[in-house]
């Protein structure tokens, strides 16, 4: 039974390494492949190249404002900070909802992520976000005049940016209380606390904040729980309005869709 006990302890031990080793391949899905010139995917938006201080040489797309008809040019800034996995070619259809409601839009990719150098870590992915903030500034949008948008692991990027680099507003979109909440939730049986390297602390980097809050979550998220949304929105100090879309799942159209630009709109015309 002695010699059973240890090898079972032994077992656990490589697991467990193992998956302390390996873990940022469950929480980062990049796809990795060269995107297309931004121009060739929205019609007019540019290529941009973002700096980090880290050394990194990273790929963007800025996409001007093409407001539609009835709109006003709210001349203001969306930065798009997306979720965990994909590029930016796969949110070029919310830039174009963002930008036909007056916005201008920088889409963000990290480090690993649309043909980008690097891995991603929580610390690269904070580099990588100031470094887009610094070229949206650079663009005529210091973060004054920006709306930052957080899409469901994005919500941690924006959360800890805004702390450091206060924007007119914020929008968070399925965000999560902290990343451990996550992974606890999917991975019941794992120790996740305590093998965790990337925090992501949501709430705590929203508890002090002044900048005004939107949060937009389905009530049908089968990656982050609804619960952890509606904590995030309960918590924050500076709560603007909470948008809750009935039987949306975590990565329908809706999510991405006109419902979500208007609340960036509410938000951006309310602080304006």
């Amino acid at each position: 039974m002695l010699r059973v006990l240890v090898v079972l302890v032994l077992v656990v031990a490589i697991v467990v390494a193992l998956l302390w080793w390996q873990q940022r391949r469950l929480v980062y899905f990049p796809d990795p492949s060269e995107v297309p010139p931004a121009a060739d995917v929205v019609d007019g938006a540019q290529d941009v190249e973002l700096h980090t201080e880290d050394g990194l040489t990273l790929g963007a797309w800025f996409v001007p404002a093409a407001p539609a008809r009835g709109e006003p040019d709210r001349r203001t800034a969306v930065l798009v900070a997306p979720g965990n996995g994909g590029n930016r070619a796969g949110r070029a259809g919310f830039a174009e909802q963002l930008r036909r409601s007056g916005f201008a839009v920088l889409l963000l990719d990290y480090r690993g992520y649309g043909g980008n150098p690097g891995s991603p870590s929580e610390e690269g992915l904070a580099l990588d976000a100031l470094a887009a903030v610094d070229a949206l500034a650079d663009l005529g949008f210091p973060p004054e005049r920006t709306i930052y948008f957080g899409e469901s692991l994005g919500t941690g990027v924006v959360a800890a940016l805004q702390a450091v680099r206060p924007p007119a507003g914020v929008v968070l979109r399925s965000p999560f209380t902290e990343l451990a909440d996550v992974g606890a939730e999917h991975y019941p049986w794992l120790p996740v606390r305590l093998l965790l390297r990337d925090d992501f602390p949501v709430s705590d980097h929203l508890a002090a904040t002044d900048v005004p809050v939107t949060v937009v979550y389905g009530d049908r998220d089968s990656v982050v729980p609804t619960r952890l949304s509606e904590q995030v929105a309960d918590e924050a100090p500076t709560l603007f309005e909470r948008v809750v879309i009935e039987g949306a799942d975590h990565n329908d159209p809706v999510m991405f869709g006109p419902r979500v630009a208007r609340a960036v709109a509410r938000l951006a015309d309310a602080v304006r």
